[in-house]
């Protein structure tokens, strides 16, 4: 009896909407027989998406969009409210993964020359998808409203005031005034909330009618060059010969693979939970060490390891040229060879960033450029003794400031030369010269320490040797 309740309704209302006229041209539609795994990273960046929105929502029901109470906020849906941290632990993992697929989806169109003839809107479109999905995920990252979300912000004001002419204007409109306050919060909320996800559904909808105007590629076969001028043709009595109907033949892989992506997510939100708050903004305290999340961190150390001097100009070309080379590609090679074993250049270049990226991002974790402001006193068995000259060098190496940016033994920050084994490089002459006169990026102490302590943070460094002893030296 349920079941002819069910069709009728079902009937009744595919009869006034036409459920089966919208979905079945979709479902029916052939693809390649041969399409197999490495054409699932599409539709998951997709299922990213739809988990994106929902779980956006969820959290738009609590969130606050308001200087004054976004953090707070933020705690209630972390701590207090009912599977709030869970809800944001899957809207971070979401936004990972969703970054991660769509990067992967175009390694793959890239690798088998899908952007050729006559695929090239779908690469242009899936290019600036690409753009949108990295912008949303920056822009939320300002939402949780600490130190790292604001600082981030001012480094990109600060990257958008370069640009020759409209420099100051795209500052001005990136911060929603001359600095960081309630009204960039406001309008990243905006673009986060409402102008990003628009672009996203928009530029899906045309991504998916042009991927059924021109079908799905077929598997490149080394020697084969499609012609423009029969291509379609050829395509379309491949399709009527081997290919299969989308479902149920060839969505069940991406049903699979969706699902353990999903499952990822799930087991990520539930293991290590949402990505902790920092500190609530407060532009008195320098020592915010803002970073961003992880799919921006190659970029990151990119603009901290560039040479003083050329930060101007990269940081206005660099992004300009990279999206230019994508939007070019399709348009100068739509046609030739699309097997990666006959573009052994595509595999080497697909590589190389993937090896650069890598690279980076392992700089940009470590960032051995900034100061370590969350280090420790040094532990006794690192110091040797717990009283004497030594001691007291050691207290002031950590008061002063100087852990933050050398080693001892594996304690401290990276910026400046490891010390751990200074005593064996560096006489007390010139230790005392180094600390009284600073150097690149490090402060002179001749005029915050007195003579006793110099001598002191002398005597400590000059320990760090094995079977030398230290020489005093009396500073008048």
């Amino acid at each position: 009896m349920l079941k002819r309740f069910s069709k009728r309704v079902w009937s009744w209302l595919d009869t006034r909407i036409g459920f089966t006229d919208m979905i079945k041209p979709v479902a029916e539609h052939l693809v390649p027989r041969d399409a197999r795994w490495w054409y699932v990273f599409g539709s998951a960046t997709l299922t990213a998406f739809v988990i994106q929105v929902f779980t956006g929502v969820a959290l738009a029901f609590s969130y606050v969009p308001s200087a004054a109470h976004a953090y707070a906020t933020l705690q209630f849906i972390s701590n207090q409210a009912v599977f709030g941290r869970f809800m944001r632990a899957l809207h971070y993992y979401g936004a990972s993964a969703m970054v991660l697929m769509v990067g992967l989806h175009m390694a793959q169109v890239f690798l088998f020359g899908s952007y050729k003839y006559p695929r090239e809107l779908n690469w242009v479109s899936g290019s600036l998808l690409l753009l949108f999905t990295l912008v949303m995920g920056f822009t939320g990252q300002l939402l949780r409203w600490d130190q790292t979300g604001v600082w981030s912000v001012v480094v990109a004001a600060a990257q958008a005031a370069r640009v020759p002419i409209i420099g100051h204007w795209l500052a001005r409109f990136t911060l929603g005034g001359d600095t960081v306050g309630g009204a960039t919060l406001s309008r990243f909320f905006a673009i986060h909330v409402f102008v990003m996800p628009a672009l996203l559904f928009a530029f899906i909808a045309l991504h998916l009618v042009l991927v059924l105007r021109h079908g799905i590629s077929e598997p490149p076969n080394p020697g084969l060059r499609p012609d423009p001028k029969t291509y379609q043709r050829q395509y379309e009595e491949l399709m009527k010969k081997t290919g299969v109907p989308f479902w149920p033949d060839a969505a069940w892989r991406d049903v699979v693979f969706s699902a353990i992506m999903i499952a990822g997510i799930v087991g990520m939100a539930l293991v290590f939970g949402p990505p902790a708050l920092g500190k609530p903004p407060d532009p008195s305290i320098i020592a915010a060490d803002p970073r961003p999340d992880w799919y921006l961190l190659w970029y990151f150390a990119v603009l901290a390891l560039l040479p003083h001097g050329t930060e101007h100009w990269f940081m206005v070309l660099a992004p300009l040229a990279v999206g230019f080379l994508l939007i070019l590609l399709p348009l100068v090679f739509p046609r030739g060879e699309r097997s990666p074993r006959r573009r052994p250049w595509a595999v080497g270049l697909v590589l190389m960033v993937v090896l650069m990226i890598g690279t980076l991002w392992r700089q940009g974790e470590v960032s051995p450029w900034s100061p370590n402001f969350d280090v420790k006193p040094l532990p006794a068995q690192v110091v040797g003794t717990a009283g004497g000259p030594i001691a007291q060098g050691a207290r002031l190496f950590y008061e002063k400031g100087c852990i933050n940016c050398h080693l001892i033994a594996g304690h401290g920050g990276r910026r400046g030369p490891d010390l751990t084994n200074v005593g064996s490089r560096l006489s007390r002459n010139e230790i005392i010269l180094r600390i009284s006169n600073g150097g690149i990026n490090m402060p002179a102490f001749a005029g915050t320490m007195t003579p006793e302590e110099m001598n002191q943070l002398a005597d400590f460094l000059l320990s760090r040797k094995v079977g030398v002893t230290s020489q005093h030296l009396t500073i008048p």
